[in-house]
């Protein structure tokens, strides 16, 4: 049986440390209660909504906060606090899923890359164009091509995440390989891809789950930034982008109309910048 070279201890100590820990005090628990408090609210949205999101309310024209309307009503005499609550599932339905799945597909060629040289520069070059375009620029184009909605904005956060993950795991694993416990794993016999699996996957997984994190904050801002020019989700569905967005005209006689989504989208962005940083500090110690 082989035996770790010391040296690589402090890259190891990454697989014993449990994310939990890192996520249950301080900096990180308060992340994770702010995201998990919006989180709950939106998934219990069909009960917790005290009006339907679409039900336009008799004589409830742009009303300001009270006990019945705790958001005010918007132009149509809509309830803003269920159409906030709604929005906040449609929203984070959306990054839940574009999200993961642009890291599994960026991850994967990004690992595909550091097995071959030509494979390597083809990946590159495929970041290269991506990240040329700015997200809303991607966004613009591709909704004029298929028409806005939330598989538009899937789409959009899906392939602005592939080359963010694709390069942090190349990185990582390109680093990590040349590790002296790694390299001592191919010279006792170790296949290329159990080396991989065991040794070098484990310990690229902690600065993949703080870009997670990361990735979560900035598709909140890329949904709603969408929704707010009129090419995320549809009306009349909510969306906090397109709250925001009806309630600019109208901040003069009702501002709480605005405030309640734009605090949503503040807590959400805020709780996963909180969990990336204590994953952050918890790889630095």
């Amino acid at each position: 049986m082989s035996s770790i070279d010391p040296a690589a201890e402090p890259e190891l100590r990454s697989r014993r440390r449990p994310v939990v820990k890192a996520l249950t005090r301080g900096q990180g628990l308060a992340g994770v209660l702010l995201v998990v408090v919006v989180g709950v609210a939106g998934l219990l949205a069909p009960w917790l909504a005290p009006f339907d999101p679409n039900q336009q309310i008799s004589g409830a024209n742009l009303l300001g906060p009270s006990a019945e309307h705790w958001f005010g009503t918007d132009t149509v005499n809509r309830d803003v606090f269920s159409r906030v609550l709604h929005g906040i599932r449609i929203n984070l339905q959306i990054i839940f899923i574009a999200v993961p799945i642009g890291a599994v597909l960026g991850s994967l060629l990004g690992l595909v890359s550091t097995m071959h040289s030509a494979l390597d520069v083809v990946a590159q070059r495929v970041f290269d164009v991506v990240l040329a375009f700015p997200a809303l620029i991607l966004a613009i184009a591709l909704a004029a091509i298929v028409g806005p909605g939330a598989l538009t904005v899937g789409i959009v956060i899906v392939v602005a995440e592939i080359p963010v993950f694709g390069r942090n795991v190349r990185t990582q694993v390109l680093r990590i390989r040349e590790l002296p416990f790694v390299e001592a794993s191919e010279v006792i016999g170790a296949s290329r891809w159990f080396t991989l699996r065991a040794h070098v996957l484990p310990n690229a997984t902690e600065p993949l789950a703080i870009q997670l994190a990361l990735s979560m904050s900035v598709a909140v801002f890329v949904e709603s930034a969408m929704s707010f020019i009129g090419i995320g989700v549809r009306p009349p569905e909510p969306s906090l982008g397109s709250i925001v967005a009806d309630a600019v005209p109208n901040l003069d006689i009702n501002a709480a109309f605005a405030i309640g989504p734009l605090a949503v989208i503040a807590a959400l962005v805020l709780g996963f910048l909180l969990i990336a940083q204590a994953l952050g500090s918890a790889r630095r110690t």
